[in-house]
Parts: structure tokens; sequence; C-alpha cells
């Protein structure tokens, strides 16, 4: 469905989303505005892939590339902090037409996850790679790596402090700590349609703030946060435990 009319399965066509858990007040109108013209690039780059005849898996990749680049995602650089200081990035893509998938996670040097999520589709025997090995892989694979500085952003790490200030108060008072919804705003995603009529599904996210222990949500987990097949295609965003279960 577009605009409200169902489209021919023919019909290339591009979705993507930014992220939920995103409230009024939570961006400046120049954040906002950043924010919208990522999302417009992502779909214009995405959707020529589609209208040049490439397939729902080249459009999907392309688009979240995209938005992997932009600071304003919780996706590649923007990504947020886990609780030790760091950016553990998570992600996950579908080919609908093959039922092939690929996923990483824990990813701390890959400056778009979303290529090595393919990449292990493409040119590996398994679905899932995390950490280290998932590193080692991208490498092998000539999947660009960056210093995990270039994932830093101010907004991120203000996030984390206040997120590891409202713990400590917490603590102190013996009160249950209830996750705010701005904790893991942002993971980003895509559907395409392509001219076969082959659906394709991605995601990629930072996973959620100040998150502990190696904490995997669903967006690396196909049938969670990701899921495409010949007549649907899934991409999630939220609590990704909530997904899991």
């Amino acid at each position: 469905m577009r605009d409200g009319v169902l489209v021919a399965l023919d019909t290339p066509t591009l979705v993507i989303h930014g992220g939920a858990g995103v409230e009024p007040g939570d961006l400046t109108p120049q954040e906002e505005d950043d924010a919208r013209k990522a999302m417009e690039t992502a779909l214009r780059v995405g959707y020529a892939k589609l209208q040049g005849g490439s397939s729902s898996v080249d459009a999907v990749t392309a688009a979240i590339t995209v938005m992997e680049d932009a600071p304003q995602f919780n996706a590649g650089r923007g990504a947020v902090f886990t609780h030790d200081g760091r950016n553990e990035l998570d992600t996950s893509i579908m080919d609908g037409s093959s039922g092939m998938a690929g996923a990483a996670a824990g990813l701390h040097r890959v400056k778009n996850p979303i290529t090595l999520a393919r990449a292990i589709m493409e040119k590996s025997k398994h679905v899932m790679m995390v950490g280290d090995g998932a590193e080692i892989f991208a490498k092998e694979q000539g999947i660009t790596l960056v210093d995990p500085a270039y994932f830093r952003t101010e907004k991120r790490w203000k996030a984390l402090q206040d997120a590891l200030k409202e713990e400590a108060k917490a603590q102190a008072s013996n009160t249950p700590l209830v996750l705010p919804g701005k904790a893991y705003f942002g993971t980003v995603g895509a559907l395409a349609l392509d001219a076969k009529g082959n659906l394709a599904a991605g995601t990629s996210t930072g996973g959620m703030t100040n998150k502990r222990y190696g904490r995997v949500g669903d967006s690396p987990i196909i049938g969670a946060g990701t899921w495409a097949d010949p007549g649907c295609a899934v991409s999630s965003t939220g609590w990704g435990e909530f997904y899991i279960r």
C-alpha cells in the first residue's frame, strides 16, 4: 500500500523508518529537519536502485547505509552508548525471494553494519556473527572498519550520562527503574519490493542507551527484528525484548 492505495506487485516500492520512541519536544526544529532530510535522501538513494532495475536487497542496503551515516539515528554513526560508554551495533537483512538472511551483533568498528549483514548472507555459510569474529569476517570481505570514536555524538553521550544519573537515583531510593522511551529511539529499517515482485527487509541499530552485559535486542534476530518472504516484509523498531518474546 502506498499513500493509502494498493500498488501492483510489479511496482517498485520502498518503505523506510527512522525508529520509534521520539516524542514531541525530544528533537529541536533543526534536529527534526535534519532527520527528515536524511530520510528523504535514504528514500531517493534506495528508490533509485529500484528504478534502475536493481534488486530489493540492493535498495534496502542502499537506504539503510544512508541512515547509518546520518548521526540523527540510533544506527551507525549516532548510535547510543552502552553502560560502559561504548557503541555496540546490531543489524540484519533478509531476502524474501530466497529465504536467505544475514545478521551481526555487538559490532564496534564496522562503519555500515548493514553491509556486513549482507556479506554474511551472501558470502558465508552462516546467518549470524557477533563481536570480534564478525569484524574479522568484515575485514576479510573488505568492508570498511573505523575507529570506534567515529560513532560518538555528544547528544548520545549526554543521553548516557542522564541515564546513569537516573539509575543511580533509583538505586539510592530503592525504586525500580522504568526505562524511558527515548532510551531506544532511532533504530532504522527499510523494506523494498522490486520490479520482479521480490521483497527484502533490513534493520540496523545501536540498541538501548545504558545497555549492559552484551545485551542484544530484536534488530539482528530473524523473525523478531527483520523478516521477509514472498508475501511479507517487516522491520521492527521499539523495545526489542518485547519483539523477541
